[in-house]
């Protein structure tokens, strides 16, 4: 029996590293493993929507290089919704941080198996990953795995 595709939750700043010159080389191998259909990609509205109103885009036509049938798509439902507002009211992120809060929400309560990023300061953020477990826990959900797009590849 093959081991199932990991479902890999890419925030947008994966999208963009792929044409960041500080990231592009850590990011290629992982775009390569998503186009392969190495991993199911969960897409969420929130990732979506932040492509749409802000990327380049080269940055919004990768969304067309994954593979249709290793898409799940995630829209926000009332779950969601209220594991990021309680991200919000324990201190894991600043107010002002409602979409970070939205992605980490979403990809936990998809029981996805990493959410990968490139966002040192709000996700990818040992600090702040213990605050989100420490949520996840009080409100039943089970761990997330969150780390940055060379290291899903490596363990892919």
């Amino acid at each position: 029996m093959l081991p199932r595709r990991l479902r890999i939750y890419p925030d947008t700043s994966v999208f963009g590293g792929v044409f960041d010159e500080e990231f592009a080389h850590l990011t290629a191998g992982f775009w390569a493993g998503v186009r392969d259909g190495r991993y199911d990609i969960l897409l969420s509205d929130p990732t979506l929507s932040e492509l749409k109103a802000g990327a380049p885009d080269r940055v919004r036509a990768l969304v067309s290089e994954i593979p249709v049938s290793n898409v799940e798509r995630l829209e926000l439902d009332p779950q969601s919704e209220q594991l990021a507002a309680a991200y919000l009211a324990h201190g894991a992120l600043p107010g002002g941080m409602l979409r970070d809060a939205q992605h980490i929400a979403l990809a936990t309560t998809a029981r996805a198996d990493a959410l990968v990023s490139w966002n040192f300061k709000h996700i990818v953020n040992l600090r702040r990953i213990r605050l989100y477990q420490a949520v996840n826990r009080e409100m039943g959900y089970a761990s997330l795995d969150i780390c940055t797009p060379k290291e899903a590849e490596d363990n892919g």
